[in-house]
């Protein structure tokens, strides 16, 4: 099952490091991973997907808090949060194919960034779910490249803990 983790650090230089070094140490995989400074400079937030059992993500929860620049660890649960990960997708296309495209780019509410004589590039922020299902109403056309962001997340204030 796949899990998703809040993790606010210090930002500093390296920290990024550490965090990432305590999963290849125990040997797991990040599905996904993201970085950015909060609304406070000094904290920044590393958003990680991981697959793994219970077990697994309490481990990795424990060994994290123990890192010094480590300032929160959250498992984010199911149902309790809203992300989003952004995608770049250079598709091929006619002249003929074009309108075709810009209605499915309009239909899933994708923003088309680049229109080149053989290709479309669109722009599309939302979950992993709507991600696919865009790529498969683009496969049929010819899908030359895609480049994904790692995936965000915040919970829901009706999840948070006061």
């Amino acid at each position: 099952m796949k899990y998703t983790l809040s993790v606010l650090v210090e930002n500093h230089a390296g920290v990024l490091s550490k965090v990432s070094g305590l999963f290849s140490r125990r040997g797991f995989n990040i599905d996904s991973l993201a970085v950015g400074t909060t609304e406070d400079e000094n904290i920044s937030r590393i958003t990680i997907v991981a697959d793994g059992d219970e077990y697994v993500i309490e481990q990795l929860e424990k060994q994290l808090n123990k890192l010094i620049p480590v300032i929160k660890v959250r498992t984010l649960t199911e149902g309790s949060f809203v992300s989003c990960e952004l995608y770049l997708v250079k598709v091929r296309c006619t002249a003929k194919q074009r309108l075709d495209i810009m209605k499915i780019a309009e239909l899933m509410q994708a923003k088309i960034v680049d229109v080149a004589q053989n290709s479309i590039t669109l722009q599309f922020a939302d979950t992993s779910e709507r991600f696919d299902t865009l790529t498969e109403l683009l496969k049929p056309y010819g899908i030359r490249e895609i480049v994904r962001t790692g995936t965000v997340a915040i919970e829901k204030d009706s999840a948070v803990k006061k």
